[in-house]
């Protein structure tokens, strides 16, 4: 059985496999076609000592040639195996006893075939590596590159990359085409540090990447291609490192979907997991995640690029107004501000701009520029100047010689202010004149596409935010509530709590939930309804009737004893309907809660998370609106604010229909609260959901509850 490795491993235990002095080729070979060819062929350029091994030669090419690992002139920091699957334990073995520091696998057939003896196989590589500290990449992997030691160790022919200069990306990849396709952005001036492949992952895998490359100088950000894994705890881990020394991580996430998530199995014998939870602990520690491959290395190039921004407004100019129009456009669906310029510098701007053209933001200089080609910098520098900017963004139309000298302007203009600039790519000339040239500017992002442009931009902001806030610590939960609300969980009949037992926990935690008496009869309901005050609410108790409202035991608004008493029979005969028969409690009477915005409160136990907290528009439409937002539980008040921003319709929450503004602290607090309930009881609470929570002003009040046990 495999063993799950906690934490990950340290740069100085990866050093002497992601950045030898020495590399061994074992299978290195004259064969045309051969991995052993290409491999050896790709250490011509390596700056370190790189050894043939193949007991079939004596020399290939300049190199003597040795007949195994042992035989060498001095241990290697690495060795690459390009050897067939059935012999690579054997030679994997011999490093080992040699002392080799790590091991490179090209070789396929493992734990992705999904047959059980490959994956033991793949087990007893990963036990080596456990039991002597040989590190191993792979196998199936495409292997490692180091543009600092120009050290290609990869089967594959592969687009050279020069070594980089500041600002460059580290890559880091399970699937090794997509990895070593990334890396291709070097022809179109993009600066790349690394690219590591981890294949299936027996030893080495994307946390132990992610945390090498958090510490190194030459990468200024990293740009991640993710499948899944088994143990996602240990790349939060590694993303919290790299949140720590402030190095950018980027993550696109593949196997979104169902036959997205089979095919990853398949792959890489990857787990791949909800999205949504990956994407929930990912924004915890602080990463970015991008929907499109296509948007990743040109985020990271920016993040690589950007310093923190000086302020939240975006300037547009452009010399295309359908451009401009497009840029707000995107702004707006991103929550990019686009403030009006300060009067200063709308005088420049009306300086230079033409009547027909646009002073505000955006900016549009028109085709104007042609006869005054200094505008458009005039322009930019003053847009810069305002104080209200933090970047500049310059959607650019057409691919010719002039434009390709406009992002250098850019760039020494947003230096010289301490800020950003955007070139957005919209021409079909994909690498026209002026992509190589952004792309190499120091203060410059091109982006393809407007989208992943404002979309870097906004999370650009919400990083900036999210480092600001610093460290949020949540409220220990007093021992004896934990202990109270545990004994309550265990008394429960059967799996499911009833909404009484379930609301008595939550106000263990200060959860504000609805009062309510459980009547046995009509004849108590009744009375019951005299005590609270009219209007009531009736709702069969059964564990057996989780979803009251499919089974229409539920009655609203009841305004007499009349009404009480026609209601309760009403929902005990539905009751009777159900098959096979519920146990039934009672009915609980409850006062009706005056209307407000409907939200759901919720949490459940992920098998590859733990607790995860979910927040949104609640009620019996919460399935359909799926206006949802999540987060490792607990979650402080401050956290559960974000939460609460990341919802679509957050503006109901700011007033709707003659509703008062809705005390969102207030409902943060209780977000919070249930967070903790989620977390302090992980071992016992399987799901969690508190729907609707009514919220009308500081009128916060949980009316149902459903707590599942494990």
């Amino acid at each position: 059985m495999q063993i799950k490795r906690t934490g990950v491993y340290s740069r100085e235990q990866l050093t002497r496999l992601l950045h030898p002095a020495s590399i061994a080729v074992i299978g290195a070979s004259t064969r045309p076609g051969s991995f052993g060819k290409q491999v050896l062929a790709n250490m011509d350029h390596y700056t370190g000592r790189a050894y043939p091994v193949n007991a079939r030669y004596a020399s290939i090419g300049a190199h003597t040639c040795y007949p195994s690992v042992s035989d060498l002139p001095e241990v290697p920091d690495c060795a690459v195996i390009t050897a067939a699957r059935e012999a690579v334990e054997e030679i994997v073995l011999d490093c080992a006893k040699a002392g080799v520091g790590g091991a490179i696998i090209f070789a396929s057939g493992y734990s992705e075939t999904g047959k059980e003896d490959r994956s033991a196989q793949q087990e007893r590589l990963a036990a080596i590596a456990r039991e002597t500290g040989l590190r191993i990449v792979g196998p199936n992997c495409i292997g490692v590159v180091n543009a600092l030691l120009d050290s290609r160790v990869t089967f594959m022919d592969i687009t050279p990359i020069p070594r980089p200069e500041r600002n460059a990306v580290g890559i880091i990849s399970q699937s090794g085409a997509l990895g070593m396709a990334l890396a291709q952005g070097v022809v179109r001036g993009l600066s790349v540090s690394h690219v590591l492949t981890s294949g299936n992952s027996c030893d080495v895998d994307m946390a132990d990447f992610v945390n090498y490359l958090a510490t190194d100088p030459a990468c200024g950000s990293i740009a991640c291609v993710f499948e899944g894994m088994a143990t996602p705890d240990r790349l939060l881990l590694a993303a919290e490192n790299a949140w720590t020394v402030d190095k950018p991580l980027i993550i696109f996430k593949m196997a979104t979907g169902e036959q997205g998530a089979q095919a990853a199995m398949s792959h890489t014998g990857s787990l791949a997991g909800s999205n949504a939870s990956y994407r929930a602990i990912f924004r915890r520690a602080g990463a970015i995640v991008v929907d499109d491959f296509e948007a990743l290395m040109e985020t990271a190039a920016f993040f690589a690029k950007a310093p923190p921004p000086k302020a939240s407004g975006a300037a547009i100019v452009a010399a295309s107004g359908g451009a401009a129009i497009m840029a707000a456009d995107r702004a707006e669906q991103h929550g990019v501000p686009l403030p009006q310029p300060i009067p200063e510098v709308r005088t420049v701007l009306e300086s230079r701009v033409p009547e027909f053209g646009s002073s505000r933001n955006p900016c549009d200089v028109t085709a104007q520029v042609l006869a005054d080609p200094e505008s458009l910098g005039v322009c930019a520098n003053a847009l810069l100047s305002d104080p209200q900017y933090g970047v500049l963004v310059s959607p650019l139309t057409y691919g010719y010689a002039p434009s390709a000298k406009r992002p250098q302007v850019y760039s020494a203009l947003a230096e010289q202010h301490g800020k950003m600039a955007c070139v957005v790519w919209q021409t079909e000339w994909q690498d026209g004149p002026g992509v190589v040239e952004a792309n190499q500017c120091n203060r410059v992002a091109l982006f393809r596409s407007m989208n992943a442009c404002f979309a870097a931009l906004a999370a650009w902001q919400w990083r900036a935010a999210k480092r600001a806030a610093g460290a949020q610590a949540v409220t220990a939960t007093p021992a004896e509530t934990i202990a109270r609300a545990e004994r309550l969980i265990a008394a429960a009949a059967g799996r499911t709590l009833t909404e009484r037992e379930a609301k008595a926990v939550l106000a263990l935690y200060g959860v504000p939930v609805v009062g309510e008496q459980l009547a046995p009869s009509a004849d108590a309901a009744v009375n019951a309804a005299a005590a609270l005050g009219y209007p009531v609410v009736l709702k069969v108790e059964s564990p057996d009737l989780p979803h009251k409202t499919e089974a229409g035991v539920i009655r609203l608004n009841l305004r007499d004893a009349d009404e009480v008493r026609t209601g309760y029979a009403a929902v005990m005969a539905n009751a009777d309907k159900v098959l096979p028969p519920p146990r039934i409690n009672g009915v609980l009477v409850q006062p009706m809660v005056p209307p407000g915005i409907e939200m759901v409160v919720g949490a459940h136990n992920d098998p590859l998370f733990g607790p995860l907290v979910v927040v949104g528009l609640g009620g019996i439409l919460v399935e359909v609106l799926k206006d949802t937002a999540m987060s490792p539980a607990p979650v402080t008040p401050f956290e559960a604010e974000g939460l609460l921003r990341q919802l679509k319709g957050v503006k109901l929450l700011e007033g709707f229909r003659g509703m008062p503004a809705v005390d969102v602290k207030r409902l943060a607090q209780v977000i919070s609260d249930v967070s903790r309930l989620a977390a302090d009881h992980r071992n016992s609470v399987a799901e969690l959901d508190v729907n609707p929570v009514i919220c009308a002003g500081d009128r916060i009040t949980a009316v149902d509850a459903l707590i599942v046990l494990r």
